[in-house]
């Protein structure tokens, strides 16, 4: 009975923007009837794009791939400093090919591990925070990074050399911020001295070869159909009929709810373009301040519906990309990593009862910690990327 009463809470937990965007969708649908336009809507490509990365991550994430490469890095750094910087940085590096979310799902549980088994518990707080800025502002650098990207780069057909040229500088900007911020908060901890024993955690999965090998290929596949060299029909038939017979598990575990959650985000978008009072309004905004409306806009909807709708009143392509990548800092809504984050930090302090007993580690003292860092590093970016001739 308890798992009854529940059950739809819990849903309503872990799948509240597909909620929010399902409610979205056919609140929309009020104000334009569906017709055969609807199926105009989708972006069929990039919800092929998305799922294949979803799918090869996954399958990679469940051979344990990612955990045993992200081992052999913190395994090379002892001192809280190095540590602290190799749990951000690598990170950083995941949310390049697994998208951010995935990227923070797979590190968070495994540096919270890292540092509460070596002594460093204090620095847990600090690290979340810079890796949910390193997962949102670091992984802007490749088309597939964040699914906002993956979707504008289907969206304006970009070629991958104008990407990223028009990404180099808030990457740049962001992950020197990224590498200054963890050195001046973890750099100097006092720790009592310890040393990190990565021994302590438990042992990595042993990897197949075969396996690998095989994602890898699929993965190269991937990457070959995002850029536009296979056609994205092939790599989705191809991905799905080697996970099938190779791993069914990896399907099963493709963030479907975000998918979901895109297709949603179409009909919300498709229908608020077809609105004469909604366009009037929101087409010399971009054109005159895309950079930062789409910023501000993300703040309070998020980045992704943000990229979605807003696409459809702009073709200037560079202030909304960059836009919505910075606008994934500031507040908690401003990417949808950063809740993962919250939920991974309120569930460390309730397995961990020494997390919860130190004043410091508190979830208010975290949600300051993340709102001052975020709306520093928007600050800084929407101004250096405002001054700057990008576009």
């Amino acid at each position: 009975m308890r798992t009854s009463v529940t059950s739809p809470a819990l849903f309503l937990r872990e799948h509240a923007v597909l909620v929010v965007a399902a409610v979205a969708a056919a609140a929309s649908a009020l104000a334009v009837p569906p017709d055969e336009a609807y199926l105009g809507y989708f972006d069929w490509k990039t919800l092929g794009c998305l799922f294949c990365v979803l799918a090869v991550a996954s399958a990679l994430r469940l051979m344990g791939a990612f955990d045993r490469a992200a081992r052999a890095v913190i395994a090379r750094f002892r001192s809280p400093g190095p540590l602290a910087l190799a749990l951000v940085l690598t990170t950083a590096a995941l949310s390049c090919v697994a998208t951010n979310d995935m990227a923070l799902i797979m590190m968070l549980p495994l540096s919270a591990a890292t540092l509460i088994g070596a002594g460093h518990a204090r620095l847990v707080a600090p690290v979340f925070v810079l890796q949910s800025l390193a997962a949102n502002l670091c992984g802007m650098i490749m088309p597939f990074g964040n699914p906002q990207n993956l979707y504008l780069y289907s969206y304006y057909g970009l070629h991958l050399g104008d990407f990223l040229r028009t990404m180099a500088l808030p990457f740049a900007l962001s992950t020197a911020g990224v590498v200054a911020c963890t050195w001046w908060l973890c750099g100097h901890s006092d720790c009592n001295g310890s040393r990190s024993d990565t021994r302590k955690l438990a042992a990595p999965m042993p990897l197949s070869r075969r396996r690998l090998v095989a994602y890898g290929l699929l993965l190269a596949l991937t990457l070959l159909a995002v850029f536009r060299i296979v056609p994205i029909a092939a790599a989705v038939v191809i991905v799905a009929a080697t996970l099938a017979a190779l791993d069914r598990r990896a399907l099963v575990a493709v963030d479907w709810g975000l998918l979901a959650t895109f297709a949603c985000f179409f009909v919300f978008a498709g229908n608020m373009a077809r609105v004469p009072e909604v366009s009037a309004w929101l087409s010399p905004l971009m054109a005159d301040h895309g950079l930062w409306a789409s910023a501000g806009l993300s703040q309070i909807i998020s980045n992704v519906p943000a990229a979605v709708l807003l696409s459809h009143f702009t073709g200037a392509w560079q202030p909304l990309l960059i836009g919505v990548n910075i606008g994934g800092a500031g507040t908690l809504v401003g990417s949808l990593a950063s809740l993962i984050t919250l939920q991974h930090f309120t569930s460390v302090r309730k397995v961990f009862p020494q997390i919860a007993a130190l004043p410091e580690l508190s979830t208010s003292r975290f949600l300051v910690l993340f709102s001052v860092l975020n709306f520093a590093f928007l600050g800084i970016l929407l101004i250096a990327c405002g001054a700057a001739p990008l576009f």
